[in-house]
């Protein structure tokens, strides 16, 4: 789309004329100044100066493949970027794209989700313009049960960006949950589809929602005691493509290491995981329970210690943890 690659050459910061730009992605110099009017009126601030060219001054807070193509560049996540205005849920979108040939690193961002999905079925609010809700497609090489370990991965990454983005580093609330100031900045969902004859790993979509810019009323009388976003969180927020970008990288990283450096993401795990040390309550099908979160196991499983001393180890598809002191 030429209004993306133009804005992509609007993005280096210099001053580029209109030849320049029409020499460059081979159109003419009339179809490059109807790109900058599509720009200005979605909010570009675009000056133009006789013999000089065009200079981008500002951007408006949006998401799009002229916003990232710099972050994506090179990358093994992000090569193939569609960014859509509203979807169902970005998971649901990577996996219809992937009934056919799609590559791995295939990345889904949208502006909105209608139906966004957390772990056990429930919802995830996505207001339009307020997150970042992004999926991945990836196809790891390791064996099957390694591939669970990709959410607590997802978690450690989105840390990263975030410290990267904003200077403060949020902790994990096992399994998945990244949290800021005692509440919940970001939720994970990892899905996986499966070759019907062989049971063999067809791929992984590891699908994220960043809270970025709401506010308590976005949230909903229900979900704000629980949910915080930067801009809640920090009194700033960095544009939703800022924010894309540090976490495209992020998982770019975590992709290629995979499942090759488990003891080191095991150890970081660990060191940003909030829920060890804190007494929990374990939430089955036959009920409740209390008991204090020990340690995160090589599989990063939860160990925990239940009344009269015993000792177990719980994956995440078996309970839920709830702290009993908050959130957390």
């Amino acid at each position: 789309m030429l209004r993306d690659e133009v804005l992509s050459l609007l993005k280096s910061g210099e001053e580029l004329s209109g030849e320049t730009m029409s020499q460059t992605l081979g159109v003419s110099r009339a179809a490059v100044w109807k790109a900058i009017e599509t720009l200005r009126g979605e909010g570009y601030a675009i000056s133009s100066a006789p013999r000089r060219g065009y200079r981008l001054e500002g951007s408006p807070d949006l998401l799009s493949a002229g916003e990232l193509a710099a972050a994506v560049a090179g990358r093994r996540v992000g090569k193939e970027l569609v960014c859509l205005e509203t979807v169902d849920s970005t998971n649901n979108e990577v996996k219809r794209r992937a009934v056919d040939a799609v590559p791995d690193g295939l990345v889904v961002l949208a502006g909105e989700q209608t139906g966004g999905r957390g772990r056990r079925g429930r919802s995830f609010v996505s207001p339009a313009g307020k997150g970042l809700y992004l999926s991945a497609l990836l196809r790891p090489d390791c064996p099957l049960e390694q591939v669970s370990a990709l959410t607590a991965w997802t978690a450690v990454a989105v840390c990263d960006a975030v410290e990267e983005l904003c200077g403060t580093r949020p902790g994990i609330k096992w399994p998945n949950d990244v949290i800021l100031d005692g509440r919940k900045l970001c939720g994970i969902l990892t899905e996986l589809e499966l070759e019907a004859e062989t049971a063999a790993l067809r791929y992984v979509v590891v699908g994220l929602g960043l809270n970025v810019s709401q506010t308590a009323a976005d949230f909903g009388p229900e979900v704000a005691p629980v949910a915080v976003s930067l801009a809640q969180a920090l009194g700033r927020a960095p544009r939703r493509a800022e924010a894309a970008g540090a976490v495209i990288a992020a998982l770019d990283r975590m992709a290629a290491d995979f499942p090759r450096r488990w003891a080191e993401w095991l150890e970081r795990y660990r060191a940003d995981c909030l829920t060890l040390g804190r007494p929990v309550r374990l939430l089955r099908a036959g009920g409740e329970e209390e008991a204090e979160a020990e340690a995160v196991d090589e599989t990063f499983a939860l160990v925990v210690r239940c009344p009269a001393g015993r000792r177990e180890t719980v994956s995440s598809g078996e309970v839920s943890v709830r702290g009993l002191l908050g959130y957390v």
